[in-house]
């Protein structure tokens, strides 16, 4: 059947939690995950309000292949407000929370209001609770999840730390005590409305409506495992891209000064692999197990255990804040995700920190030695940033505000775009991304649009928008269509086969016209939300330092983004999307796309 026809409406203001019915029409326009959870959000919303406010809805939702045999199926996603850039979030995790949710009989879970005092919602097919969560608040999310497995056996818990419980604008939801719901402050919202978890167990079989699903996904596993990508990817994992971007002269480097990391070796995949890995780590049915146990048996950081670091937060805890021990990046992994806070904004909000503390910029003595390069600096700030003291109150809204506040030129190099932290990518490196990043509906994201790995095969050409507008449009709307079922951003597969498989689970008709459909429709609903709620084509645009800073190394050494060749870029790429000069989807695009 993949769905389970129902989800939750639980109101926390009133301690209600009511069963409804999916919408079929609707779960058929939007199938699920980020399409179906933008709906809901652009329905229920009043433009305007507050992402902290009792008004504010947040959704965990699941997709109709959530938990089923197709490869990945652990994946799950929350959409919500954003309290970190103002606009449209969905930030996606893998996992068991996911499948165990669906298990439990929902598709999705719609939390509203504010509770009185901290609370957690337990999620099962035998009952449906609101529970006092006191002893619990204020502990971390390693501790929390621990804490509520115990009084829940064979559950699942997604859980909030101190940053969310305190608002940090970018706090994120953990699971598995290694996998989170990272960008945009999703724990924030949990946190506002004194969510201090969910935690899901049940056990009710999801099937499909026809009787060659099993066959068709069994096919396609073993197509997924021959794939020489996925067993790069299985060996390595997302560190493979240290060395790759490195090379390619785009990887972060000192708040993005430079695209090149003179010891970025020492905090390579291969360093990693060769020295640490013990084991490989998969998210429930996936095979490509892209994380990596390590451990350190001596140094500083000597018994240090943990699932990771990958790539993003390597970049940005680590080449980006000129860091060169692979152990510390690892610690200050760790730390971010027991007190539930996003490496990636905390990475490059720390960098942009370091770099206004040695322009004389920042003047504090909470943490000593802010600057590049020092690991211990990091640490102190995560615990300032997560509790909101002193230095830390600056930082617990992100590098926007933070300038805000600062003031003279700082905003030039707060890297961000709408609000959002940019990831592991130096658009003068990589053009294909400043594009991505800057039309991204929650502000920079790598995973709307990848093009770095197109721009080094040579099917873009590098340092040129030649077309990159075809590119990240085509890209945006399969993305979108992708992250409604819900899957992974690293299984390698053809629409017509995803297409095969999604209708025999549903018994939908889609064709492979119609699926990528649903992506451009979940595209211009999502930046539809976002006009709604303020966004204009200034806001369409990169950090100033990619246009006017040459990059000082590396391929593309010499070079900044041409700013005239991108806004052309830019205007071309709102020709293909059907939008006016503004950025504005036009009726006819909205009349065509049923929106």
């Amino acid at each position: 059947m993949g769905y389970m026809y129902k989800y939750l409406d639980v109101d926390l203001s009133s301690g209600k939690i009511h069963e409804k019915k999916l919408d079929l029409e609707l779960a058929e326009k939007y199938i699920g995950g980020k399409g179906l959870g933008a709906k809901i959000l652009y329905d229920e919303l009043k433009p305007g309000i507050d992402p902290l406010s009792p008004e504010n809805i947040i959704l965990f939702m699941t997709g109709p292949l959530s938990g089923t045999s197709v490869v990945t199926s652990g994946r799950w996603c929350i959409v919500t407000k954003s309290p970190h850039t103002g606009i449209f979030l969905d930030s996606h995790i893998g996992g068991k929370f996911g499948y165990r949710l669906k298990r439990a009989g929902y598709d999705y879970v719609l939390v509203r209001g504010k509770a009185e005092s901290p609370c957690y919602l337990h999620v099962s097919s035998e009952k449906l609770e609101i529970l006092p969560a006191d002893d619990i608040w204020g502990k971390g999310t390693f501790e929390t999840e621990e804490i509520l497995k115990e009084k829940h056996p064979k559950s699942e818990v997604a859980s909030i730390g101190s940053a969310g419980e305190n608002l940090v604008t970018y706090a994120n939801v953990m699971t598995d005590k290694s996998h989170m719901a990272g960008r945009g402050g999703s724990g924030a919202v949990m946190g506002s409305k004194n969510l201090k978890a969910i935690v899901a167990d049940g056990s009710m079989q999801i099937d499909a409506v026809n009787d060659n699903f099993k066959e068709l996904t069994k096919v396609f596993r073993e197509k997924v495992r021959e794939n020489p990508g996925v067993q790069h990817r299985h060996e390595i994992g997302t560190m493979m891209w240290v060395n790759m971007s490195n090379e390619g002269g785009f990887l972060p480097t000192r708040n993005y000064q430079s695209g090149v990391f003179e010891n970025a070796e020492s905090i390579s995949g291969e360093n990693m692999i060769e020295n640490f890995t013990y084991a490989h780590r998969a998210c429930y049915n996936c095979l490509i197990a892209c994380g990596k146990a390590n451990k350190w048996k001596e140094g500083k950081y000597a018994g240090l255990d943990v699932e990771g670091p990958e790539y993003e937060t390597t970049a940005l805890l680590g080449s980006n804040c000129g860091i060169d021990d692979l152990a510390a990046v690892a610690k200050a992994s760790q730390v971010c995700d027991d007190l539930g806070i996003d490496t990636i904004s905390a990475g490059a909000t720390i960098s942009f920190a370091m770099e206004c503390a040695e322009k004389g910029y920042l003047k504090q003595d909470d943490v000593a030695n802010l600057k590049f390069g020092n690991a211990e600096a990091i640490l102190q700030m995560l615990e300032l940033i997560a509790k909101r003291k002193g230095i830390g109150e600056i930082f617990a809204k992100g590098s926007k505000v933070a300038a805000s506040e600062i003031g003279r030129d700082s905003l030039d190099f707060a890297i961000q775009v709408k609000g959002n932290e940019l990831a592991g990518v130096e658009p003068r490196g990589s053009w294909g991304m400043a594009l991505a990043y800057s039309t991204s509906d929650r502000g920079a994201c790598h995973q709307r649009c990848w093009t770095p790995g197109a721009e080094l095969r040579g099917d873009l050409k590098r340092f040129s928008f030649e077309g990159v507008p075809e590119f990240v449009k085509e890209s945006q709307d399969e993305r979108a269509t992708c992250f409604s079922l819900v899957l992974c951003d690293f299984l390698p597969f053809n629409v017509p086969e995803m297409v095969e498989m999604l209708n025999s689970a549903t018994g939908f008709s889609y064709t492979p016209e119609s699926y990528l459909t649903v992506g451009e429709r979940i595209w211009n609903l999502t930046r539809k939300f976002n006009v709604r709620e303020g966004i204009t084509v200034e806001d369409d645009i990169l950090p100033k330092r990619f246009y006017k800073d040459i990059m000082p190394e590396g391929d593309a050494k010499g070079l900044s983004v041409d700013k005239a060749r991108f806004e052309t870029a830019k205007i071309e790429y709102y020709k293909l999307r059907g939008w006016d000069a503004q950025g504005i989807p036009k009726e006819e695009k909205l009349n065509h796309l049923e929106l």
